[in-house]
């Protein structure tokens, strides 16, 4: 394992000797041919590293922040999905290239399903993990300046068991909390979501973080929205009397490798079924509006909120995170299948209803632009092929 884990960090996180030898970074038949002799069977249930061109990218506009974060320890939660896979890799290469020194403790119910799924992050010294669940782990020692909060699940599973999602959401904050105060925390990122503004008016084009709506109180398929606003209240709680640095980052929708292909998420279905030559059945009539960032441009974003500086407030700042470039169901359909395969048709089921309200979840990010100068950077075409390419490579 431990010669697997090197070949594949030198191929994706190349070191100095390795470029300046002209060592390629991106080579997909180098690196399949490298995963196929050596992982063998252990690669089967395996995810392959990130490309180096999305690490850097992430590094590029994260580098003064990270400067800032030397020696310090961060504690994470829910960061074994997409955007822990994200959050993890890109601070293990960060702190490898510029030599941090950092210490990250993760904290999962499951440590060794994690480092099966990703071997190459496995033995690396930079991340602790700890075992247990949200709602009553045991307290590491030590103080940690500051703590990523993300754990809930999007997933259809955690969706069947409502309870058990607000549980895990109310009390797993509350614990969460307590921590933060106990390790002095500086800083504390909720990753909250767009979920918490209920449906979205057709009246607005994009949603901003001052929209008062939210999901219906008693709708009893909206325990992920109403855990969500719970968490967000509970910050805001606590920011009264401590003395942390709140933010939330309320996410909307994303692409990018790590990024299922079989499950609720219309573009990882549509690049799904692109790569394996089906055409792409909307079984609607094609007219929501979404927008998507990509996942590089989304580590930026979560490490610009954890890691800059800002003095605490008696309120927590609270950021949309996502792109305000709004695109159909049905176009987005379409450029997959410009961009991956143009031999594939788009198939949709429903004609669209004249007079019907046209569903919309899209963002207003004009306050991150303005307070923290972040855009989305890479465009929808570009992580649609990024995405491909990396999904490409698992097969």
């Amino acid at each position: 394992m431990r010669r697997w884990t090197s070949a594949v960090q030198r191929v994706y996180h190349p070191t100095d000797e390795d470029l300046s030898a002209g060592t390629p970074v991106w080579r997909p038949a180098l690196l399949r041919e490298r995963f196929r002799v050596l992982s063998g069977k252990v690669y089967a249930d395996c995810v392959i590293p990130l490309a180096s061109e999305d690490l850097e990218h992430v590094l590029e506009h994260t580098r003064p922040l990270w400067e800032k974060a030397r020696g310090r320890r961060i504690f994470l939660t829910g960061c074994t999905g997409f955007f822990g896979a994200w959050l993890l890799e890109s601070m293990v290469f960060c702190n490898r290239k510029l030599e941090l020194n950092l210490e990250a403790t993760v904290l999962s119910r499951d440590p060794e399903a994690f480092k099966r799924r990703m071997p190459h992050l496995d033995r690396e010294p930079a991340l602790q993990w700890l075992k247990g669940d949200i709602r009553d782990f045991v307290f590491p020692d030590g103080d940690f300046e500051y703590v990523l909060h993300g754990a809930a699940s999007t997933s259809a599973e955690a969706a069947s068991q409502p309870r058990e999602l607000l549980s895990t959401l109310i009390q797993g904050t509350e614990r969460i909390l307590a921590f933060a105060k106990a390790c002095g925390a500086k800083s504390f990122l909720l990753a909250s979501s767009g979920a918490v503004y209920g449906p979205q008016p057709a009246s607005l084009s994009q949603i901003p973080e001052d929209y008062l709506g939210g999901p219906a109180s008693l709708d009893p398929n909206a325990p992920y929205a109403s855990g969500k606003r719970v968490s967000e209240q509970m910050c805001s709680q606590h920011a009264q009397e401590l003395d942390i640095r709140f933010t939330i980052a309320r996410c909307f929708a994303f692409v990018g490798p790590h990024l299922p292909l079989d499950q609720h998420f219309a573009i990882g279905n549509f690049i799904g079924d692109a790569l394996a030559g089906r055409d792409i059945a909307i079984h609607g009539d094609g007219t929501p509006m979404r927008s998507y960032l990509y996942a590089a441009d989304l580590a930026i974003w979560l490490w610009t909120m954890l890691l800059g500086e800002s003095k605490p407030e008696t309120n927590p700042e609270v950021f949309n995170v996502g792109s305000g470039e709004a695109i159909r169901i049905a176009d987005l359909a379409r450029v997959v299948i410009e961009e991956l395969d143009a031999s594939l048709g788009v198939g949709i089921a429903q004609a669209p209803v004249d007079g019907e309200p046209r569903l919309q979840y899209v963002p207003d990010v004009t306050r991150a632009e303005t307070r923290l100068g972040l855009r989305p950077l890479i465009g929808l075409r570009e992580a649609i092929r990024r995405t491909a390419a990396w999904h490409r490579l698992q097969t």
